[in-house]
């Protein structure tokens, strides 16, 4: 279960975007409890951290190696929820139990995409930290954005989460399947994209599908 912290009873807005908020993801499985926050400017030095990792460079097309990168990448990230156009959030993990001080370093984001509402469809993505593979970071993450999406969209129109990634990102494929995004479809080359893509697609499911 994703709690969310403070807990609006609807997509209040700020500006056309809605209210930021955390979202806490419970321990699992041996793995401490995240946080889900909005980005801040103080996390400009770990962002440059993390994007030194060769594998995630591979897969991203916004490269930040350096300050002046970070401040881009992380007024974007602003702009996107004054918009409404592009949630998104760092994933931390809890101290352990006991332990006082802030959560510890960044393990993850992930993000929602618009236009949601209009369409009835947005889309979803995400990246995991080198040091955080492999320990099932980025599908529980992925799994409470998702949660939190429909719960906060759907009563406006939101119905489907899409998420995207190349054929040859086989961690990607698997991040999807476990977080309930079936794939759907085979896309063709699309710049910038140089090979064929996955679609991946995650329903909502409202109380009538129960019945």
């Amino acid at each position: 279960m994703t709690t969310q912290q403070p807990a609006p009873s609807g997509p209040a807005l700020a500006a056309s975007g809605p209210v930021p908020v955390t979202l806490r993801v419970p321990a699992a499985a041996g793995q401490p409890a995240m946080l889900l926050r909005p980005w801040s400017d103080g996390d400009a030095e770990a962002l440059i951290d993390v994007y030194r990792d060769p594998v995630l460079r591979r897969w991203t097309r916004v490269p930040v190696e350096g300050p002046a990168d970070a401040a881009r990448w992380l007024a974007a990230r602003h702009e996107g929820w004054v918009t409404g156009k592009y949630l998104s959030f760092a994933a931390v993990e809890e101290p352990p139990h006991g332990k006082g001080g802030e959560a510890s370093r960044i393990v993850a984001t992930v993000a929602l995409k618009g236009p949601l509402t209009s369409t009835g469809v947005g889309e979803v993505g995400y990246w995991t930290a080198a040091g955080a593979r492999g320990r099932g970071v980025a599908s529980r993450a992925l799994g409470a954005l998702t949660d939190w999406a429909f719960v906060t969209f759907g009563g406006g129109g939101l119905h489907w989460l899409h998420l995207l990634h190349q054929v040859d990102n086989a961690a990607s494929c698997r991040v999807a399947e476990k977080a309930g995004y079936e794939l759907n479809a085979v896309l063709p080359v699309r710049p910038p994209f140089p090979v064929p893509g996955h679609l991946h697609v995650r329903r909502r499911v409202t109380p009538s599908d129960a019945r």
